[in-house]
Parts: C-alpha cells; structure tokens; sequence
C-alpha cells in the first residue's frame, strides 16, 4: 500500500496565498461585484475594534486590492444585504448565502452561550430578551447606547455590559438579531428579515449538507489541513465530526499528503482534496507566482490567523502582542506582517498619527534575519506605504 503524496513548499505558499486572495492581480479595477466576489473566494473576513492605522477589516481588502473602496462595502452590507457580519472564529463579515448553515450554528450555540454567559455572572440577560427584540420591532435598528439606564455606570469585570448590551450579543450571535450596519464602529441591531435577503433567509439545509459544505468548503480554502484546521476554518463544527467526514473519504476525493515545511522538513500527514493536489502538482495547472509586490498585513490577516501553519509553511514566527505587557514585547503592540512575493520578509510598528502630525508614522521596522536589505526593497516598502497613507487619508509618511 503506497504512502501519503508529497507536495513541496513552493506549491504549498502558493495554494496558500492563492486560497487567501492574495494571487490576484492587486491593481485589477474592483468594483462592488467584484468585491462580493473576493469576499466570497476567501470565506470571511475579520472585523475588528482595533485602530491604529485602519481597522481590520478595510486592511485585509486593501492589502488584496488598491483599488478597494470603503463605500462597496458599505453598499454590499448595509444597502444591498449580499454581506451580513456575524461569528466565525470571531466577528466576521460574510456573505449572505451563508446564512442558511448559519442557522446550524445558532442553533449549536445557544444553550453553550447562555450557560457559558450566566456562569460568568451574566444571567440577568434572557429577562431582556423578548423585550429587546419587540422594541427594535417597532422601532428600528438600534445601538446598545439606546438601552440600560441613563447614566449607568459600566460595571468591573469581563466585558463591562449592562444586561441589555449581553442580550443584544446574544441575540446577535443566535440569530435572534442582524447587524444593519456600524456607526463610529458600533454596531445597529435590527430584526434579520429587515437586513437579509428573503432567499438567504428562508433557505433551509439538512445537518448532513450542513457539515459536508462546512468541511468541503473549508478545505478548498485551506487547500491542505488536519482535521482540526478543518473544523476551526468556520468554527461552526467540532474536530471528531470533521475528523469523521475526512475518514469517510479517505482513499477517493480525499488524499493525505505530507507537506514540505519551510525548513525541507515534513509533518505528518494532513488532507487534501484529490482534485486539487492533482492541480497543484500537474505542470499545466499548477498554481501561478504570487505578484512580486511588497504588501504589508494586517494582524488578522486570513493568511496569518493559523500561527502554527503559517510558521511552518513560511518559516515566519508572529505573535499579535497587544495583551502582552510593553516591557515584554519584542517588537511592538500593533506590528503589522510584511509579504514579498511569497515570502513573508519582515514586520513594521506603524500608526496614523490622528491627533498629532497626521502622517502615517513608523515607529520601527525589522526585516527578517539574513534577508538582504537592499535599495530595490527599501524602495518598495516605501511605495507600499505610500499606498496606504493615501489610502487612509494620512499626510505622508514619516519615521522615527
């Protein structure tokens, strides 16, 4: 009986990054379609609080595509419903045809979040379920600021929530709710009838399509992975149903593959979908370079969510240190990834100083060891950023 396939280094970086968006042509004209559709190739995209040159998730669009344009999303999540934000690993935009193995989750969920919540002292939420949602019924998408007492004081603890604002988010995340849009990064709840398509939101699929497309189509963008990476993609299923899934197809659409690592070493085996490592290791179809551009990385890039993967695929070790205490970083709070090619290359601490200079300011840069740092890749890097302080209305750039 032969062993598992082999598929060496070069292909995997560039399933990767082909997988993530991050193949593509990254001054092709992007309209909102176009948008919809990059969205969709990649699965999610991350929303996140942090601002410190831009938020997440306009870094991770933009990083893909310059010709990104804040108002397509907007169009596509608040005017069009063809977007809808909701759970994965963590708040993610989505697109809406997802929604119906959404319900799975929801449904998965609610007991794990309600237990989970009043175990951590919370309980007083569900008395202000029913409420919550009748008045957003008569009265349209609402903030969390419309609710609790006037002048109440968050408390200590956790998430400092009043009891309405927990009931908000589980709403949210059960599907009693749908995020209308955001106003200065907070989120407007309304009822899902008022914000999703009619087709998305009255489709229906069986718990066995369910977990099929959930492990199928995570594969497809992971392109290579264990069980558990198949089932952490969405986060909508747990390791034995995606262990059990990859089992019952092992031998036939399914492969285990031993993928090269940065350093020529190999892990053990991992899945891959038989048609795909049949592209990736044919000549004519094997997938294409990555553009040579220098492009910097959000900290929630898709690409560097997987740490552990990314480290051995790429060789690069990154740590988001934003809870770490400052005496303890090693480079910075908010350090942003750099991508070369296929190559991650380095790390950049950079903040658009809002109130201050107004410029896109460089507070430190550190290339990888042994990497040659040359006239033609300083060059790039500062085009690249360039790029960005245009792009985030910064007045030049400016280091320290």
């Amino acid at each position: 009986m032969s062993g598992p396939e082999r598929l060496d280094n070069t292909a995997a970086r560039r399933l990767l990054l082909a997988g993530n968006g991050l193949a593509a042509p990254p001054r092709a004209a992007q309209d909102a379609d176009a948008l919809h559709r990059a969205i969709d190739e990649i699965g999610f995209v991350q929303v996140d609080s942090v601002l410190t040159v831009e938020r997440a998730h306009h870094m991770i669009l933009h990083t893909r595509n310059q010709t990104y344009r804040r108002d397509n999303l907007r169009r596509l999540l608040e005017d069009e419903g063809r977007l809808f934000e909701n759970w994965t690993h963590d708040a993610s935009i989505l697109p809406s045809r997802l929604f119906p193995y959404w319900r799975h989750r929801f449904r998965r969920i609610r007991a794990r979040l309600s237990s989970g919540w009043e175990a951590r002292g919370r309980g007083g939420f569900t008395t202000h379920l029913d409420a919550i949602r009748d008045r957003i019924a008569e009265e349209g998408a609402l903030m969390a600021r419309d609710f609790g007492t006037p002048g109440e004081k968050p408390r200590g603890g956790w998430w400092n929530w009043h009891d309405e604002k927990t009931a908000l988010e589980y709403l949210w995340r059960t599907g009693g709710l749908a995020i209308a849009g955001r106003r200065n990064f907070q989120k407007l709840y309304d009822l899902p009838e008022r914000v999703l398509p009619a087709a998305d939101l009255d489709a229906r699929v069986s718990e066995t399509a369910f977990i099929d497309w959930a492990c199928r189509t995570a594969l497809e963008r992971l392109h290579f992975g264990s069980p558990a990476q198949i089932a952490g993609f969405w986060d909508l299923l747990g390791t034995a149903e995606a262990e059990a899934w990859c089992e019952a197809r092992r031998g036939g659409e399914l492969l285990e593959v031993v993928v090269q690592a940065a350093d020529g070493t190999s892990a053990r085996p991992c899945w891959m979908l038989a048609a795909g490592f049949e592209a990736a290791t044919s000549a004519g179809e094997a997938p294409p370079a990555a553009p040579a551009r220098l492009r910097v990385l959000s900290p929630f890039d898709p690409l560097i969510r997987d740490r552990t993967r990314l480290a051995r695929v790429f060789g690069f070790d990154y740590r988001i240190e934003i809870f770490i205490p400052k005496a303890k970083r090693r480079y910075g709070y908010y350090v942003f990834p750099l991508l070369e090619g296929e190559r991650l290359v380095g790390r950049i601490d950079m903040t658009h100083d809002r109130r201050g200079s107004g410029a896109l300011r460089v507070d430190g840069l550190w290339w990888e060891p042994g990497l040659r740092k040359s006239r033609g890749r300083r060059l790039a890097l500062d085009a690249e950023l360039q790029r960005i302080a245009r792009f985030v209305g910064a007045e030049g750039v400016l280091w320290r």
